[in-house]
C-alpha cells in the first residue's frame, strides 16, 4: 500500500498548474481528492467573548488539509475540558490547492511500467490551503478565565503544522 509522502514536498507554495495538451480531455485535473477536514466552527457559535486567540503563520507556506485536522483535533479536544458553551473554535485556513504525484516505481523491471518524465503531470493526491505571512490560521474566543487553557491548547498545534507560526491574544472592543 501507498504511503503519504512527507510534508516538506508540499509546503512551498507552488502556483496552479494545468496541462496543456493537444488532446483536450487530458488538459484536466479529473478528480478532487476528499477534504479530510470534518467541521471548521466548533463550541458555541452564538456566544459572545471578550478575548481571541489567533495562530498566524510567520511565513508563506502551504498546509496540507491532514496536517490542518491533525492540528484541529487537538484543540477541539483541550477545549472540551472547558464545556462547549464556554469557547468558539473557528479553522479560517480552507485547503483549495490540489497537490499532484507523480508515482515512480522503484526495483526490477519497474522501467517498464512507467512513464518516467515524459507525461509527468501526476494524480491527485491531496488537498493544500496556501497562506501567506501574517494570515489567520485558526482562532479561539474565550472569556478571559479560560484563556491560559486555550493559548496551551493552540500551542500543542503548533509542531503540527509545516513552517512557523506565532500565538496573538486580543481583546475584544465589543463588551
Amino acid at each position: 500500500m501507498a504511503t503519504l509522502r512527507k510534508g516538506r514536498c508540499y509546503s512551498k507554495i507552488t502556483g496552479a498548474y494545468t496541462r496543456r495538451s493537444k488532446v483536450k480531455s487530458k488538459s484536466y485535473v479529473k478528480a478532487i481528492p476528499q477534504n479530510k477536514i470534518v467541521r471548521y466552527d466548533m463550541g458555541n457559535l452564538k456566544g459572545s467573548f471578550n478575548h481571541t486567540i489567533n495562530l498566524i503563520s510567520t511565513d508563506n507556506i502551504q498546509i496540507r488539509h491532514n496536517a490542518l485536522e491533525s492540528a484541529r483535533l487537538v484543540i477541539f479536544r483541550r477545549l472540551q475540558k472547558l464545556g462547549n458553551n464556554n469557547f468558539y473554535f473557528k479553522l479560517k485556513a480552507y485547503p483549495h490547492q490540489i497537490l499532484r504525484e507523480n508515482k515512480m516505481l522503484s526495483g526490477a523491471r519497474a522501467d517498464r511500467l512507467q512513464t518516467g518524465m515524459s507525461h509527468a503531470f501526476g494524480k491527485p493526491v491531496g488537498l493544500a490551503a496556501q497562506l501567506k505571512s501574517g494570515n489567520v490560521i485558526l482562532k479561539v474566543d474565550v472569556n478571559k478565565e479560560n484563556i491560559k487553557a486555550a493559548t496551551e491548547a493552540i500551542k500543542l498545534a503548533i509542531p503540527r503544522l509545516p513552517g512557523k507560526c506565532t500565538v496573538e491574544i486580543k481583546k475584544n472592543s465589543s463588551d
